[in-house]
């Protein structure tokens, strides 16, 4: 087994300015280097074959610990649960019914996320030119 298979595989859009940010924060979070962080805006990135680079740049996924790809919000749980600060907030996302929930507000997120990253863009541009 690599030191990527012993990992949790994240896949993110670097492209996106929230993705990075969010990235950013995992990225410090993660002292032990439970995460193998990959992002797929990148277009030679290795991908398993069953998650095309299109797919991947729509939706967060990740290949947990057990070799399984999530997405949505179960990805985000599997993720908090390798982070210290976090891993109490997966355990209550983890609660029935709540993962489910976590989904519905992350797929209603999903179509805004474009706008979303703009408006950052628009004000990091802002704040740059200060």
């Amino acid at each position: 087994m690599t030191d990527q298979e012993s990992r949790t595989v994240v896949f993110f859009d670097g492209s996106c300015p929230l993705c990075r940010s969010e990235i950013q924060m995992y990225r410090r979070q993660d002292a032990a280097g439970a995460l193998c962080l990959v992002d797929v805006s990148v277009d030679h990135t290795g991908l398993p074959p069953t998650l095309d680079r299109e797919t991947a740049m729509k939706r967060f996924h990740i290949i947990g610990s057990e070799g399984q790809i999530l997405s949505g919000a179960a990805a985000f749980v599997e993720v908090w649960r390798q982070l210290p600060g976090w891993r109490w907030v997966a355990r209550i996302a983890a609660l029935p019914g709540l993962t489910a929930l976590l989904e519905c507000g992350y797929r209603a997120f999903l179509p805004l996320r474009p706008r979303l990253a703009q408006g950052v863009e628009r004000a990091r541009h802002l704040i740059r030119k200060d």
